[in-house]
């Protein structure tokens, strides 16, 4: 009889348990893995309140809200950028490192339709990369592209007055004849950038890159196949199913944002707030105009080398 009662006891007990964990937030739940997710999209280093970007302003406080989150398995950052800055690029990828190291905490990067360039810098920042199927990988490379107007200047009868303290003060200037001096000059910036780019690559996937150095690093790109069979990435998947493989089906993925609204927050970056597109006030519409406009443009050519 005694032991007919403890197993009631028992029973209720749990029943009880249970649908009290029900009332509790599906994070504080037994069993429940929680892995914040961070959106690293767009162009890095060319953000606007109308063009969202990836600068290191921006996404600094992100980071340390999502590495922060208790009891968290691990932290995913969802990556879908062509590249851009390579001093951005560096910086959020070390301030992820660093707190990935600090709070012991394991980065995945998610790869979407792209992490090329400084894309696939802020991917080497994670411990494993998975890539949709569709995916474009790589570019490790560094590329300056611009235009040369001297010729249009000079067919419209244009003079431009330059006046400088320092005779290297215009290098590469579009509106002046190219220059050889200068282009040896940016080639071997160029090839600085380009050798701490692969240091970094190496670094980070030196003990499973597959690949010929001479085509991965040659600034080429791949669809998610080829860059499994490099090395360049560790798995094809997406987040979901690749994240519930690891950490069963009681899995949660908050998205961590920046929070604020369109017109509520300055422009990461930009002391004291900027007007949306640029504009400066009425005495800098047209140059804050061409200023985006330019901007737009250069933000197009890299989604356009990626067919996107």
């Amino acid at each position: 009889m005694f032991y007919v009662w403890r197993m009631a006891e028992t029973s209720f007990l749990d029943s009880l348990k249970r649908g009290a964990e029900k009332l509790l937030p599906a994070r504080m739940r037994a069993g429940t893995a929680i892995v914040p997710v961070v959106r690293l999209h767009g162009a890095i280093g060319m953000a606007t309140p109308f063009r969202p970007g990836i600068t290191f302003a921006g996404l600094a406080k992100t980071l340390d809200r999502a590495f922060a989150v208790k009891g968290a398995k691990a932290v995913a950052l969802v990556i879908n950028s062509p590249g851009g800055s390579p001093v951005q690029s560096h910086l959020v990828y070390r301030r992820i490192r660093a707190l990935a190291e600090e709070k012991e905490r394991t980065v995945i990067a998610f790869v979407e339709d792209v992490a090329a360039s400084g894309g696939y810098m802020l991917a080497c920042a994670a411990d494993e990369i998975v890539a949709d199927p569709f995916s474009i990988v790589g570019s490790i490379g560094v590329v300056s592209a611009g235009f040369g107007f001297d010729k249009a200047l000079e067919k419209l009868g244009i003079d431009r007055r330059v006046y400088t303290a320092g005779e290297r003060k215009v290098i590469l200037d579009p509106f002046q004849p190219e220059k050889p001096e200068d282009v040896k000059k940016l080639k071997a910036l160029q090839k600085e950038v380009h050798e701490r780019f692969v240091a970094l690559v190496k670094e980070r996937r030196g003990s499973v890159l597959a690949g010929p150095e001479k085509a991965v690093f040659s600034g080429e790109f791949w669809a998610a196949g080829q860059a499994l069979e490099y090395g360049l990435v560790d798995a094809i998947g997406d987040m979901r199913t690749h994240l519930r493989a690891r950490y069963g089906e009681k899995l949660i993925t908050p998205l961590i944002s920046s929070g604020g609204g369109l017109f509520g927050r300055r422009t990461p970056g930009v002391i004291g707030g900027r007007s949306p597109v640029g504009f400066e006030g009425p005495e800098g519409i047209g140059a804050g105009a061409a200023e985006a406009f330019v901007g737009i443009a250069e933000e197009r050519a890299l989604w356009s080398r990626f067919g996107l």
